[in-house]
């Protein structure tokens, strides 16, 4: 049978509340009291038992973490850190993907009324279809992504900001037609268009106005998803049918991995005859051939802010909305030539 609190005292010889403060920490404990509970904890293997915790205290140690998809290199790298930092606030992260539906949503949320997990970190892809349209009977939520709710925790990337950043960069290096890649695909269904995408879209396009120059929409290649093999597929379909640019913006390192790879299959080099910039600064850009120039933030520091923000509101679910922007930079690497 499972080792029990009064086991791990007997065998220690100290009090079952005592186990339970070493266990749960906050409040001090001697250090050779600590150390015989927890010689005690391990010969017995003792294990707590958190459905009993959860009873007691109305937590169930649990958060939540659903991403749109979780295939790419940066929702793994992201997901790592919010796993590492949930356990340093004795959580537990079950991670889920939504796919880009709303009804998965609903779901998650649905969960989190039961008392299932006791908060949420949510990333939509638009604000109009998701759950977080309406407040009614939300549980603590922490939004990360581009979707910008008024009545809810968020941590974001300004993308509008660097998206501006990286089209003045290359206009500065003498490039005049930016193919942007990863604009929303065109739908007769009226599908929405991803908050992403359009901040993206309209960062870059104020960076044009800025320098004098109008938009080309025939310089917008869009995708059916932000994949690599969706940006191969579709890159690929779009130089059939027009000349080569100045430059690609694409809309993050996983969509830049696809146009190098369309790029090096047909023999154009870059950056001699083409720049290309990315977005995410995942591991794999820096060795890329070439290495890819792109935007960089911390994620550390992202799933951090998100991780606070969502104990602030579990502590609190009447305090007022935050917002925490993190910073972001380029880093230039060997894919952009000067022109």
């Amino acid at each position: 049978m499972r080792a029990t609190v009064r086991d791990v005292a007997a065998l220690a010889g100290v009090s079952p509340k005592t186990v339970s403060n070493v266990i749960n920490g906050g409040v001090v404990v001697r250090p050779d009291t600590r150390e015989r509970v927890e010689q005690a904890l391990a010969q017995l293997d003792y294990v707590p038992n958190l459905s009993a915790r959860g009873l007691r205290n109305g937590r169930s140690g649990a958060i939540a973490l659903t991403l749109p998809e979780m295939s790419s290199a940066y929702s793994a790298e992201l997901a790592r850190w919010f796993v590492e930092l949930a356990r340093d606030r004795d959580w537990v992260v079950q991670l889920d993907q939504t796919a880009a539906d709303p009804e998965r949503e609903r779901q998650l949320v649905s969960r989190a009324r039961a008392h299932l997990v006791d908060g949420l970190v949510l990333n939509p892809v638009s604000l109009s279809a998701s759950v977080l349209a309406s407040t009614a009977g939300l549980p603590p939520t922490v939004v990360i992504g581009e979707v910008e709710p008024e009545h809810v925790d968020q941590v974001h990337v300004d993308s509008s900001a660097a998206a501006h950043e990286v089209t003045t960069y290359l206009l500065d290096h003498g490039h005049r037609r930016i193919a942007v890649v990863g604009a929303p695909e065109p739908t007769a269904d009226g599908a929405q268009v991803t908050a992403t995408s359009e901040r993206r879209v309209a960062g870059h396009e104020a960076a044009l106005h800025d320098a004098g120059l109008t938009p080309d929409p025939t310089l917008r290649v869009p995708l059916p998803g932000w994949s690599t093999a969706d940006a191969a597929g579709a890159f690929g379909a779009w130089l059939d049918t027009h000349p080569l640019p100045d430059a690609v913006f694409a809309f993050t390192d996983s969509i830049a991995f696809g146009v190098l790879h369309v790029l090096a299959a047909r023999g154009i080099r870059v950056p001699d005859q083409v720049s290309v910039v990315g977005f995410d600064d995942v591991d794999g850009a820096a060795f890329a051939i070439p290495a890819l120039t792109t935007v960089s933030f911390d994620r550390r520091a992202f799933a951090d802010a998100a991780l606070d923000l969502l104990t602030a509101r579990i502590a609190d679910r009447d305090a007022p909305p935050s917002t925490v922007v993190i910073p972001h930079r380029i880093v230039e690497r060997a894919s952009v030539a000067r022109r």
